[in-house]
């Protein structure tokens, strides 16, 4: 070769960037034809490329240049921090490498095996370079002379021990590629067999990953290194051979390297368990979403822990008085659900009843001891203290951090869901209790005249529909009527409704006046809202019922005669609220004995299933075979057949009001 060759090129930050470093290398020196270095400089080039991968983390600066004097390869990456203070040193003429000044494991076989070496830092990054002479003086790795008995390794050696597969080992072949690791230090190091011990910090202690030969004796002199890896990961390296010459730097380089590999695959299985804890908090809020029935969300949630986050679990709620109630339990092992509740329901200084009462109290998370060993969060939501979540450890598992994060994740989204549970039961109750005072507490008792209703509400929102039989002095008025919307302000309209029917009734005033009044005050106070009405007058004639039924844009009311004929009857009319004046014409019906007069609102014949109507012709249907049945039953049959046509829940309320002559 008469002059000398440069290539630069730069390479990715991956972890196929040592392999591509080392073709690059090997290309040069077989066309300069200095393949007498190619294995100082693969290996050398392989540990410098690997640590800025690793350690660094950026993309690499490489420069190769090859003249008739020997090889210089630089290595640089882009790193922020300090540089190291390395000072530019001839070649490492000591026959130990433990020798050598500690100047971090990437320098050590630099250190020993360039002629010459040294650092260099641009404003862009730093990097080191090593020099391989070729002049035949130079000492070889071969010849290293004999320490104690122990010859030193070559560089092939070295090279065998040190450079691992392109692809990372997986979590099947771990430990095989570290038993095969070790096989080879032990081959290298005369050992007579070595272990790797690793705790992962799942309680279960150290536990043995690989072997190679006769475990260590207790009695000998060993080697020990600590593996470099994040808590809670804990291991060690054991190698059953003298701390003296080459073993303890290699065990060393070993140990540093199966540390590598080791931390990538607790970083692979964090990240895994992170996800999985991530879909576990998201079905958990699905589930606890989907219900808003306070017991069956108290319920739920020791379901949901145990036992994937504890042995048992138990949630309390705070009462009026703030003390706290035992709401739901559940233990992993069936037979110890009764011995649970029996040591929650212990009192004293000392009992786990007490922790919970100073978790509720400070609002913070409070450990409990045995024989239940286990902590405790409160349940806190919207600033409100709701209770405590208790969850027992598993016997042979601590909760680790990532664990104890998830269950005070699940705790606020219980707390919420309980929360969102009781206000939805607060306003139901409060819509239903709303509801009660817009209905009449009871029909009247008249005899030979039969009086029944039937009314479903739907929601938690107090619905417009109602009905009512205000005694006359002569008869009685019936009705039935569906004020527009939901909620409070369609309650405050349907209570306006029905007072002042009631006051102009009292008053003796005629229905079309009623109906007129009515209607104005609708239109003036009504807040843009209508109101459909079936109003009937009923009266005696002897045996017959007398019945004049004015409907204002309501449905037809049927009439079931008593040989089971039907017939719809009411000529249709405006609806009250929309229009200064109204017209409502009337219609005379005659209910003989054993005839019935059925009313109902929209929520009857718009019951859903699917894109099919119950409809006004089911409806006759199902009241044709009632004919001779009581009033009450005539009501509560219809209302099973509406409910029943579909299994969806009523989207609207339904109001059912019966006439019956029972003379």
């Amino acid at each position: 070769m008469t002059g000398a060759l440069v290539r630069r090129v730069r390479l990715p930050n991956d972890r196929r960037t040592p392999a591509a470093a080392r073709a690059l290398v090997r290309s040069v020196l077989e066309e300069t034809g200095l393949d007498a270095l190619v294995n100082e400089a693969l290996l050398l080039t392989t540990e410098l490329s690997t640590n800025a991968v690793v350690h660094a983390g950026t993309e690499l600066d490489m420069e190769v240049a090859a003249d008739p004097g020997g090889l210089t390869v630089t290595v640089t990456d882009f790193a922020p921090g300090p540089v190291e203070e390395l000072a530019v040193g001839p070649r490492n003429e000591k026959s130990e490498i433990g020798e050598v000044a500690e100047r971090g494991r990437g320098l050590l076989l630099v250190d020993h095996f360039a002629s010459r070496w040294g650092t260099v830092h641009e404003g862009t990054g730093k990097g080191v370079w090593f020099r391989l002479e070729s002049r035949a003086g130079t000492v070889s790795p071969a010849a290293l002379p004999v320490l104690e008995g122990d010859a030193a390794p070559t560089v092939g050696e070295l090279t065998a021990l040190l450079q691992s597969d392109a692809e990372r080992p997986s979590e099947e072949t771990l430990a095989e590629f570290a038993t095969d690791l070790i096989a080879r230090l032990a081959r290298l190091t005369g050992a007579t067999g070595g272990v790797l011990r690793l705790d992962r910090g799942d309680g279960g202690g150290r536990q043995l990953l690989a072997r190679h030969g006769r475990p260590p004796r207790d009695n000998a002199a060993t080697i020990r290194v600590p593996l470099s890896v994040q808590r809670p990961w804990a291991g060690e390296l054991e190698l059953d051979a003298s701390p003296e010459g080459y073993a303890l730097p290699l065990a060393t380089l070993v140990a540093e390297r199966l540390s590598l590999h080791l931390e990538n695959d607790r970083l692979r299985r964090t990240d895994l368990r992170r996800q999985t804890w991530l879909t576990f908090l998201a079905e958990a809020s699905e589930l606890l979403a989907q219900s808003l029935d306070v017991n069956l969300t108290m319920a739920l949630i020791p379901q949901l822990v145990v036992p994937r986050l504890g042995q048992w679990c138990a949630v309390h709620t705070t009462d009026s008085w703030g003390r706290l109630q035992l709401a739901a339990a559940t233990h992993a092992d069936e037979s110890a659900v009764s011995q649970l509740y029996g040591t929650l329901s212990e009192t004293g200084p000392d009992s786990i009843l007490a922790r919970l009462e100073e978790a509720s109290r400070l609002g913070q998370q409070v450990m409990f001891g045995t024989p239940s060993e286990g902590f405790a969060v409160p349940l806190v939501a919207r600033g409100q203290r709701l209770g405590t979540l208790a969850v027992g450890r598993h016997v042979r598992h601590r909760h680790d951090v990532d664990e104890v994060a998830v269950l005070e994740d699940v705790a606020r989204r219980a707390a919420l869901a309980i929360d969102n549970a009781r206000i939805h039961d607060e306003r139901h109750k409060v819509a239903r209790t709303l509801q009660a005072s817009l209905l009449p507490p009871a029909l009247p008792h008249v005899e030979g005249v039969g009086f029944a209703a039937e009314y479903v509400p739907t929601g938690s929102e107090v619905g417009g529909d109602f009905y009512d039989v205000v005694p006359t002095g002569d008869g009685w008025i019936v009705v039935v009527g569906d004020v527009s919307g939901k909620g409070v302000q369609a309650a405050t309209v349907t209570g306006l409704v029905r007072d002042v029917i009631r006051i102009l009734v009292d008053d003796g005033k005629p229905m079309t006046e009623v109906l007129c009044r009515v209607n104005r005050t609708l239109v003036q106070r009504g807040g843009g809202r209508y109101c459909t009405l079936a109003m009937a007058s009923v009266t005696r004639d002897g045996t017959d019922l007398h019945v004049c039924l004015h409907l204002a844009g309501h449905d037809r009311a049927v009439l079931v005669h008593a040989d089971g004929r039907t017939a719809f009857v009411g000529e249709g009319g405006t609806a009250l609220g929309l229009l200064e004046s109204i017209s409502s014409p009337d219609v005379a019906v005659v209910l003989s004995p054993g005839d019935s007069l059925i009313f109902y609102t929209d929520g009857v014949t718009e019951r859903r299933r699917g894109r099919e109507l119950f409809g006004t012709d089911r409806l006759r249907q199902a009241a044709a075979p009632l004919a001779g049945y009581p009033a009450d039953v005539m009501a509560a049959r219809l209302r099973s057949t509406t409910i029943n046509f579909s299994v969806e829940e009523p989207r609207d309320d339904i109001a059912i009001l019966v006439l019956r002559n029972d003379a």
